[in-house]
């Protein structure tokens, strides 16, 4: 059984969910949107405290897991992607943070062209739709509500004050003319409820008539003919069917599985295709390469008061979730990352390439006793890590999970970013500003002090910032390692693009959600072949002394 529209979209997660509303929204295409998963009518999705949960929950996620990795101790790293309506736009911590400017003109620089800051800008500001109202960096009438959180816990205040006192900055907005220093973090929360792709763009729009949407639908293979995608392979609840394109087929399946979709279809290196019994279509060796990812770790503190969210009891559990249910407000309606920075790990760097996210809670305890008291911790890691991996096939069934190998570490200009991590939070916190909070240093401990000790706390404790990309990498078609080209065309197939962070070619100095919904609004333009928004100048922050000083 065989359907046929104008434009078939695989994956309606971050980016997925926008093409579904802007190819759909002029009503002279028919679009079908085919989702893995299935709805995000959850509690524990909407509730943004429950930030936790989605995330290791299996109804809403590909639950996948790395290849042992040789520089942490041979653990496989845990890479949950989303697998439900809205991706991981429904399961992430729903921190709203773009990158860089420089990010973006790295990637122009790299062979994507039109792809620098100030012609992505416009994409940024036309998805936006910011509480605190637009500006010349900031959104006011777009569909992704973002939003800053109340700072109500005087935790959040003091760390903030206390990287000043250790002499960092405060911005007034990470996301406009100052990246560089502390502040407040946006979060895609609205009206107290998770603001994902699927709530902004996909909700509003399910009634059109042009538009139809596929839950529980794997696709199994993108199917070419003569060097055309002509139509993708589809089970849905354990029925085989096809669904053709007359135009487009947009692959937005994410990072791991986007790549691997190539892959089962012929696309990739051929080599690699023939090992697992795959006949090759299309030789594109760059298929599943330049995986990067952010590594994360965090420093956690017994807190001398008790104004953490650690111990709080049962009754207050029940009062906090009845409150956001009859009125989406309190505790529940925030996802708790409400602060944090961006600073740069030594002089000579010209922007910053550690993010600091901080929480007024020990949640992670490693069974560790005193962390059922009071506690804060400091999620930390680096954001523009040199050491790349690689996405491949275990076989040809493609049921099977791919192998994910981030080869984190493997550069030692890595570890040296990640002791700084450790050492200059560990600054931070010993700062005036919060000393009538910050007791003993649960983890890593005060015992952990020597390079050696330090890497060996990193080694066993280190895990993924949950931020892969570049598996399908944009640049120049001359680019023996680029997948697609500028417009997201998959080079040397007609008719297909990737449209997801997989086409990043290096990876952002923040969070991707972000940066994922500003590529698949230019994508749209691009597909439906409209004018580009006109790019825009704009001033952005650089330490004048950046060669000479870390702060």
């Amino acid at each position: 059984m065989e359907m046929v529209f104008d434009y078939v979209i695989v994956g309606g997660g971050s980016a997925g969910c926008v093409l579904a509303n802007r190819l759909s929204e002029c009503g002279q295409f028919q679009v079908c949107l085919v989702e893995a998963g299935g709805k995000d009518n959850s509690i524990f999705i909407k509730m943004p405290c429950a930030v936790g949960v989605p995330l290791v929950t299996p109804k809403f996620t590909w639950a996948f897991e790395s290849e042992p990795e040789v520089h942490l101790n041979g653990r496989r790293i845990f890479s949950p992607r989303g697998r439900v309506i809205g991706g991981c736009s429904s399961i992430n911590g729903m921190v709203y943070m773009r990158g860089h400017p420089l990010d973006f003109d790295e990637w122009e620089k790299s062979g994507a062209e039109g792809w620098g800051y100030s012609n992505v800008l416009p994409y940024f500001k036309k998805a936006e739709c910011r509480a605190d109202g637009g500006n010349d960096w900031r959104g006011a009438h777009g569909p992704l509500n973002t939003r800053y959180g109340t700072l109500s816990n005087p935790l959040y205040s003091a760390f903030i004050n206390a990287a000043k006192e250790a002499g960092y900055a405060e911005s007034d907005d990470l996301n406009g003319y100052r990246q560089e220093g502390f502040g407040r973090f946006d979060m895609t929360v609205h009206n107290g409820t998770r603001w994902s792709t699927a709530a902004a763009y996909l909700h509003p729009v399910t009634k059109r008539k042009n538009l139809r949407v596929l839950h529980n639908a794997v696709v199994t293979k993108i199917n070419v003919v003569n060097g055309v995608a002509e139509s993708v392979n589809v089970v849905e609840s354990g029925v085989k069917r096809a669904i053709a394109a007359r135009r487009e087929i947009i692959l937005s399946s994410g990072p791991i599985n986007s790549p691997k979709i190539l892959l089962l279809s012929g696309i990739g290196d051929s080599e690699h295709m023939r090992s697992v019994g795959i006949e090759p279509v299309h030789h594109l060796p760059g298929v599943g390469k330049n995986l990067q990812d952010h590594i994360s770790l965090y420093v956690q503190v017994k807190c001398k008061k008790p104004v953490t969210l650690n111990a709080i009891s049962h009754v207050a559990k029940a009062k906090l979730g009845a409150r956001w249910l009859l009125r989406r407000d309190g505790l529940g309606a925030t996802n708790h990352f409400e602060c944090g920075g961006f600073i740069r790990s030594k002089a000579g760097l010209k922007y910053p390439d550690i993010e600091i996210h901080f929480l007024p809670v020990a949640v992670r305890d490693k069974g560790h006793p005193q962390a059922k008291e009071h506690g804060f911790q400091v999620d930390v890691g680096t954001t523009k890590s040199k050491s790349v991996g690689h996405v491949l096939l275990a076989s040809n069934d493609p049921m099977e999970a791919p192998k994910i190998t981030y080869n984190y570490l493997s550069n030692s200009d890595d570890w040296r970013e990640m002791r700084a991590c450790v050492r200059l939070v560990r600054e931070i916190i010993r700062q005036p500003a919060l000393s009538l909070y910050a007791g003993e240093e649960l983890i890593p401990g005060v015992h952990v002090q020597t390079d050696d000790e330090i890497n060996d706390f990193i080694a066993q404790n280190a895990q993924s910032g949950f931020h892969p990309s570049g598996t399908c990498k944009m640049g120049h078609s001359n680019d023996p390692m680029a997948v697609v080209n500028s417009s997201l065309q998959v080079i040397g197939v007609q008719h297909l693009r990737v449209v997801d962070s997989s086409v990043m070619p290096t990876i952002t100095n923040a969070n991707l959600n972000a940066p994922t919904i500003m590529i698949a609004e230019k994508a749209a333009d691009l597909i439906l072949n409209r004018p580009l928004l006109k790019p825009e100048q704009v001033d952005y922050f650089i330490h004048e002394n950046w060669m000479t000083e870390q702060r």
